[in-house]
């Protein structure tokens, strides 16, 4: 063949890059003596590196759950059964074997837990367990390791360093036992870190500083982050995008700006309607979301959201009989209302009192 003619040819292209964590239709079941607890069902989601997912919905809503399944932490109960697809640069999770989870577990993908006192073992200086979790990584000395620990504690904002690294966990403030669960979570350097409601029980000013410890962590190590919180402040202050969970489902999805500007499902709009609002003068009562979340073993049939739903009634039986799926591109939603009829009533009913 001629130059000419291989000139008039195309390359195919290759596969499409996967991000760097991709979660498919992520389902996760806890057979109980009282029956089995849908915690997640069929949740799928993606984040790469140098961004961040913020996953919010109130307690009950899986997101908890969620997070386990991606480092594995599901494996060690016997009643726990999961199914789906975990991608990790490439590597799938669940059908991973235990030891090769391990491995990435604390290395490549690490986690803040939500109550660092109950995380951190009270029969260990903060320091020895920093240590413990570097060596598990790197073949090092206990000397390496000690040094690496004392320069994470430091570059986590803890004063003193060389002498908290001898000190217990009850022995820090709140704060400080959250900066250092940070800098145990990321003394490996972690390419994805889950931050589990890192800032519960935290004062505002203490949590702002929290918050902008771990921007600035993130933009150091080029990481991925997923943040869990029921606080919505802490995600439009962090999130790129934004994960909205209720009885174990997603039901919004997208980017953050969308998702707090132009909410789509009714649930969101109860969320954000209970938020208070800085930027503009009070006129009536912060509106709660009536009623409680459903039971994750007895959901309720069609939309699990209906029994609180205001807007149930007004697509016919739809709502009570059949489970709406997650439609749409970027910004998608699982809402019986048509989306002409979601637009109408956040303009006219939502947005004012937003």
């Amino acid at each position: 063949m001629s130059t000419d003619s291989l000139a008039g040819l195309t390359t195919p292209a290759g596969p499409a890059k996967r991000p760097f964590l991709e979660v498919k239709d992520l389902t996760v079941r806890f057979n109980t003596d009282d029956g089995v607890v849908k915690a997640v069902s069929g949740s799928s989601f993606a984040v790469e590196r140098g961004k961040t997912l913020g996953i919010v919905g109130e307690s009950g809503s899986g997101k908890s759950v969620t997070s386990l399944a991606v480092l594995g932490l599901h494996r060690t109960r016997s009643n726990a059964t999961v199914s789906g697809e975990i991608w990790l640069d490439d590597k799938e999770l669940v059908t991973a074997s235990d030891e090769e989870v391990r491995k990435l577990r604390g290395g490549k993908m690490a986690m803040i837990f939500q109550d660092p006192l109950s995380a951190m073992h009270p029969y260990y200086t903060v320091g020895a367990q920093i240590v413990e979790a570097y060596r598990v990584h790197h073949k090092v000395s206990k000397k390496e390791a000690r040094v690496r620990a004392i320069d994470m504690l430091a570059r986590v904002g803890i004063p003193q360093p060389e002498k908290r690294f001898n000190e217990y966990g009850h022995q820090f403030s709140g704060g400080m036992r959250q900066r250092a669960m940070i800098a145990m979570a990321l003394v490996n350097d972690p390419k994805l870190l889950i931050a589990d409601e890192p800032t519960t029980a935290l004062d505002v000013t203490v949590q702002a500083q929290i918050l902008d410890l771990i921007r600035d962590l993130q933009q150091e190590f080029g990481s991925a982050v997923i943040m869990i919180t029921h606080d919505l402040g802490v995600v439009a202050e962090l999130a790129d995008d934004v994960l909205v969970m209720y009885g174990g489902k997603v039901i919004e999805r997208g980017p953050a700006a969308d998702v707090f500007h132009e909410p789509q499902h009714p649930y969101t709009w109860g969320l954000l309607g209970s938020m208070p609002r800085l930027d503009r003068e009070l006129r009536d009562r912060l509106t709660p979301v009536k009623g409680s979340p459903p039971s994750l073993i007895n959901l309720p049939s069609g939309c699990a959201f209906h029994p609180r739903c205001p807007y149930a009634g007004r697509n016919g039986d739809r709502s009570f009989t059949e489970t709406p799926e997650l439609r749409g591109g970027v910004h998608a939603v699982a809402c019986h209302l048509p989306a002409e009829d979601r637009q109408k009533i956040y303009e006219q009913e939502v947005a004012p009192n937003l």
